[in-house]
């Protein structure tokens, strides 16, 4: 019997991943506006109704994070009273619902790598959308996963390994900010995340709920993200320039960045037997398939 998946949202990176993940006992339905609008509760369920899934995954968002700064109140619009509606549309149909949430909920001033119950403070907008995000869902359903993750990338649209790539094959020297500590996270290896909870919550009813870390092994900055998809890149005959590092005060934008955007994921792994591949690994598949698009 195959495992049914509906995604809210459908052209962003997770739920990109996750529809390339099908097969014949795999059933993926990833929809968007205006069939499925988070703002919209009539549209969840109808869709709920029409496609009967087994979990509900919510990976629709606002995402424009230094946009969010002068449009909080739509950015609030999706990521929070949205997250709520998707949750309560699943409690309503009897169903777990496995939320994506983000690293932007803590203020990022901590030494050491963020556990599940360390105190949030959201410095911008998009982060204070998204930690009521969380409240919204686990408020209205019992059953439901909150999946924090960082830095994500993929083969799938607009990411910061696309940008590196894109401005290497016009300049030769990048400026990219290197005081700014996390862990980037490949796409497809989230959406195997996801999969790995989606089984557990529906063969184990009893299944833990709560919010929990999740992203891959190892840390770096910005400015090391940037190297390391450099140096692979070149050695498969690719777009390459030399980094520059500069500090955050040297690249200002509207809306802060945590400084540490690092997660532990050991919560995660201890509950769900899985664990991420490192962060180095999920560059190298990325330019692979990138290739393989070409």
């Amino acid at each position: 019997m195959a495992l049914k998946l509906l995604v809210t949202g459908r052209e962003g990176q997770v739920a990109q991943a996750l529809l390339a993940k099908q097969t014949d006992h795999l059933q993926i339905e990833a929809l968007g506006r205006p069939t499925l609008d988070l703002t919209d509760p009539s549209s969840i369920d109808l869709a709920i109704a029409a496609f009967r899934p087994d979990v509900i995954v919510n990976a629709a968002a606002y995402t424009a994070v230094d946009k969010a700064e002068s449009e909080e109140e739509t950015a609030f619009a999706v990521n929070a009273t949205g997250a709520g509606n998707v949750a309560a549309a699943a409690a309503a149909a009897g169903l777990p619902i496995i939320h994506i949430s983000t690293d932007y909920v803590f203020p990022g001033d901590k030494a050491t790598p963020y556990v599940e119950t360390d105190p949030t403070g959201p410095q911008g907008a998009y982060g204070r959308s998204k930690l009521a995000g969380e409240v919204a869902a686990a408020a209205a359903n019992p059953r439901h996963v909150i999946l924090r993750t960082a830095w994500v990338y993929g083969p799938y649209g607009n990411n910061f390994l696309k940008t590196m790539l894109r401005l290497a094959a016009t300049r030769d020297t990048l400026r990219v900010v290197a005081d700014q500590h996390g862990t980037p996270t490949y796409a497809p290896d989230i959406a195997e995340g996801i999969l790995a909870v989606a089984q557990r919550l529906v063969s184990d009813a009893s299944a833990p709920s709560g919010v929990f870390h999740m992203v891959s092994a190892g840390e770096t900055t910005w400015a090391g993200f940037a190297e390391e998809i450099f140096r692979q890149s070149a050695a498969l005959g690719g777009a390459a320039a030399t980094v520059e590092p500069i500090g955050t005060s040297e690249y200002p934008t509207p809306a802060r960045r945590p400084a540490n955007s690092r997660l532990d994921t050991n919560l995660f792994t201890r509950t769900f037997a899985y664990r991420l591949p490192t962060w180095q690994s999920g560059i190298e598949r990325c330019l692979e398939a990138s290739a393989d698009a070409r």
